[in-house]
């Protein structure tokens, strides 16, 4: 009997059939057990054994994510090409685009929600803050096909005459500062705004996490939210806010309470939350000599001076840019900065987790190894290193199959560990420049040109004090 009309049940393993179903030694983390589970959960399961299984076909998606510059038919070869003398199918494109379609949005959620969550442990200090774990969260923009079964559901930008660029897809993602894991996402139109996808990532903060923002989430309604699930915040305050001095402390900073403007009849102003307010002049000077100044104002619910000194969460508000160099791993490292390659809502959303899952993949792969090495920094993980010997091993199908005794470091590690980066901090400015049209046309002369080392130089304003 063929394989592809042989029931699920009668031939339920076939080595020519599910072969190609593997990222190399990644696999040992989506492991097919795990792939195979997600799939009955979400029903996906095919329901005749066909030459492209559901299994296999997850795995096909996953490995688009290694592969950004080959085609479908490109990336099949990746896969198959260390199989050695395995028979497998060779279908044509259109084939795979169907078996995409078939397997639908559903299961690459569930492997990446099953995969999602942070990853440092009490031991590494990089990702926690006196007992709390230091967590971030921020949004992005992906680009997407300018193709009509796309636009309707993520839109380009609208001008004051006509729409412009490529449709935008928004993601918003819950980061941990020190190993850059992703502890949750949700991404949509980019019609909808960061703070309305940022309450929808509230139920993944709990009572040992400290979240750092920026200015963008400085709204009451979503901080109150945030102190109700328990964690704390780190945020920086819009200049517009003009909190009043309740009590000064010790250390520069002061205790105050922020409310909404909006008023609901019969409610008033809505509930009230007490913050501590720590202002600050910063000062960054460029190798070329250039300067700048500007006034931080930082809110956040750690009330005690003594505990938290001002300066050590001035300090400490800098992790939140990790939440930038985990998009960076994901547009520029992972997606080369091309734009997303499916033409269809359902096949975006199914590329995005992917994307999403291959990312958590591999820094649960950087956890493993700074466990088998606890002298490791996080830090000194190169993830483009990380990527590209995943990617190698996916062309060699090594580490496929689980082998005895299980190691923490394989072939990946081992790359890895050759090539291992500085963990002294590179103080440097990056280099920015404007190359489409931005909504930040004021910050457009405040980047430099080139990325130039720099010095920080920090001074708090006692009591709230701004001349």
């Amino acid at each position: 009997m063929l394989p592809k009309s042989a029931s699920v049940s009668s031939i339920p393993t076939g080595p020519d059939v599910y072969a190609p179903g593997h990222v190399g030694e990644l696999t040992q983390i989506i492991d097919p057990v795990l792939v195979d589970a997600v799939i009955e959960e979400t029903a996906a399961r095919e329901q005749r054994l066909r030459l492209l299984p559901a299994r296999v076909v997850v795995y096909f998606v996953l490995a688009l994510a290694f592969f950004e510059r080959s085609s479908y038919q490109g990336v099949w070869g990746k896969l198959t090409v260390g199989l050695g003398d395995t028979v497998v199918a060779h279908p044509c494109a259109s084939s795979l685009s169907r078996a995409r379609r078939r397997l639908g949005v559903a299961p690459l959620r569930a492997l990446f929600t099953v995969l999602a969550g942070p990853v440092a442990t009490p031991a590494q200090t990089c990702a926690f803050y006196r007992g709390r774990r230091v967590v971030a969260i921020d949004g992005t923009t992906l680009n997407a096909p300018d193709e009509p079964a796309v636009t309707w559901r993520y839109p380009k930008h609208i001008g004051p005459v006509r729409e412009f660029g490529y449709p935008i897809v928004r993601l918003v993602t819950l980061v941990e500062c020190g190993t850059r894991a992703l502890i949750d996402a949700v991404f949509g139109p980019d019609r909808t705004g960061e703070i309305s996808y940022a309450h929808r990532l509230l139920g993944s903060l709990d009572g040992s996490m400290l979240l750092l923002a920026d200015a963008y989430y400085d709204a009451v309604g979503f901080l109150t939210a945030v102190s109700d699930t328990g964690a704390a915040f780190l945020l920086r305050s819009t200049r517009k806010r003009r909190p009043t001095i309740r009590h000064p402390l010790p250390d520069g900073s002061y205790r105050t309470f922020i409310q909404s403007n909006n008023y609901r009849a019969g409610r008033g102003y809505g509930q009230r939350l007490e913050v501590r307010v720590i202002e600050a002049w910063v000062t960054v000077t460029l190798a070329d000599g250039t300067r700048r100044t500007e006034l931080w104002r930082l809110l956040t619910t750690l009330l005690d001076a003594e505990r938290h000194p001002a300066m050590e969460l001035i300090e400490l508000y800098h992790r939140r840019w990790q939440a930038e160099t985990c998009y960076f791993s994901l547009k520029t490292t992972i997606l080369d900065g091309r734009i997303l390659r499916s033409r269809t809502v359902p096949g975006l959303e199914q590329e995005i987790y992917a994307l999403l899952t291959v990312y958590q993949a591999l820094v649960r792969m950087a956890g493993d190894l700074t466990t088998a090495h606890p002298e490791l920094s996080p830090r000194q993980v190169s993830f483009t290193i990380l990527l590209q010997a995943a990617a190698d091993q996916i062309v060699a199908g090594n580490g496929i199959t689980i082998t005895e005794p299980v190691t923490l470091v394989g072939a990946i590690g081992h790359v890895v560990l050759a090539n291992l980066v500085p963990e002294q901090r590179r103080w440097r400015v990056k280099s920015r420049m404007l190359k489409r049209y931005s909504k930040y046309p004021f910050n457009q002369t405040r980047h430099p040109r080139k990325a130039q080392k720099y010095t920080l130089h920090t001074e708090v304003i006692p009591d709230g004090w701004v001349p």
